[in-house]
């Protein structure tokens, strides 16, 4: 079974033949223009597997053409879909490197002892940051940096913590 990993939610129809609109996670991702096939799910909960007709860039976006999405109203009813493509489609990475996707809902250790569970990962100008759900309910933010990181083990999901003074 595939992992499917959303990488956009639909927008907005574009024109009147069924072309959609993304609204990208990662406005410089590619991997939507060599697709044949995405997991399309819907605010509802249901999912549908459909394949592509065609994709193409438009600025910062993708614009989808999707096989029986053939006019307007149809479009209209997958607003705010997410668009997903199984994970094994995603280009390799270097050392060192991960997607967001492998690394949320990964275990926290400090110490050796379980503090929570990685919610997800937070972009800001000067850095990003890993939002852990803490055991006890609270959330904290820890900066990718050796200061705080000392691995992330995506194979086995568990990041571990060298510290979380001033956090």
């Amino acid at each position: 079974m595939p992992r499917w990993v959303a990488l956009a939610e639909v927008a907005r129809p574009h024109g009147v033949r069924g072309e959609v609109r993304l609204n990208l996670f990662n406005a410089e991702s590619d991997l939507l223009l060599d697709v044949d096939e995405v997991l399309v799910r819907l605010p509802d909960g249901k999912e549908h597997e459909v394949s592509v007709d065609q994709a193409r860039r438009a600025d910062k976006t993708i614009l989808l053409k999707l096989h029986s999405v053939d006019d307007r109203d149809r479009a209209e009813e997958i607003r705010g879909a997410k668009i997903c493509v199984p994970r094994e489609k995603f280009p390799p990475l270097e050392e060192g490197e991960f997607y967001a996707c492998d690394v949320e809902g990964s275990e926290v250790k400090l110490q050796n002892a379980r503090i929570g569970v990685v919610e997800r990962l937070e972009e800001y100008p000067t850095t990003h940051v890993l939002v852990v759900k803490k055991d006890d309910g609270s959330s904290i933010e820890v900066p990718l940096t050796e200061a705080y990181v000392e691995k992330i083990d995506t194979e086995a999901r568990v990041v571990t913590l060298s510290s979380i003074e001033d956090l």
